[in-house]
């Protein structure tokens, strides 16, 4: 696209429930970010999805809403870490850069709001498949609640990875999970992103959670499209 294009371009909110974007690239015009915002703040829904919270560093709405993000320059200018130590969450403003993960490995994903309407009746933990385990993400942090999380060899601390934020009236569902499509086969990944979209848009769940015999623990379940080749 142009540069006056882009300038000109802007995705219409209105009349939506929820935003479901995994976007890293370009900053939005300035009219589509203040339409964003009034969206979300008026009440409507997003959802973050992986490196969406690698996206737009510099505006503070935006890393607001998410909660915390990764890479694009972020440090602890940007807020602290997160972390989930002896049952609670804890804050660490280390100094140090945002955003870093090791190889596409399974990890075991540990529930730590259970109660929370998008995990709620979900196993308390579950195998998700190879994967990106964002670590080290900094940020505001407010009105955040950490609902699941997973141990990163790289720091060796319970990573958040599955979040909530209240942002106004607006709900934000904040998923480090997906980076490539073999992350997105897993099933644990499919249900917890139909719930949290369902929980952003409206604020209450209705679909259905997988169940221990559908998500365990000792191996990653998945449930690939109909024709889908994974990558080697």
């Amino acid at each position: 696209m142009s540069a006056a294009g882009w300038k000109q371009w802007g995705a219409k909110f209105k009349g939506c429930d929820v935003i479901i974007g995994n976007y890293n690239g370009q900053a939005w015009p300035e009219n589509m970010r203040e339409d964003f915002v009034k969206f979300v703040r008026g009440g409507g829904g997003y959802v973050s999805v992986h490196a969406a919270d690698n996206s737009f560093p510099e505006w503070p709405e935006y890393n607001e809403m998410i909660g915390v993000g990764g890479w694009g320059g972020r440090n602890e200018k940007s807020g602290p870490m997160i972390r989930y130590r002896e049952g609670k969450v804890v804050f660490d403003n280390t100094p140090g850069p945002g955003g870093s993960h090791g190889p596409q490995n399974p990890f075991l994903m540990e529930t730590r709001d259970p109660e929370h309407p998008i995990v709620k009746g979900l196993p308390l933990t579950w195998m998700h498949p190879g994967d990106e385990l964002y670590s080290n993400l900094r940020g505001p942090a407010k009105n955040l609640t950490v609902i699941a999380t997973a141990f990163s060899p790289q720091t060796k601390v319970n990573e958040p990875l599955l979040m909530a934020i209240s942002f106004g009236k607006g709900r934000v569902f904040h998923t480090a999970l997906g980076h490539s499509a073999n992350a997105m086969q897993g099933r644990g990944f499919q249900n917890t992103l139909t719930l949290g979209a369902e929980w952003a848009a409206t604020g209450k769940v209705t679909i259905p959670p997988l169940k221990a015999d559908e998500l365990p623990a000792d191996h990653a379940a998945v449930r690939p499209p109909p024709g889908f080749a994974p990558s080697k």
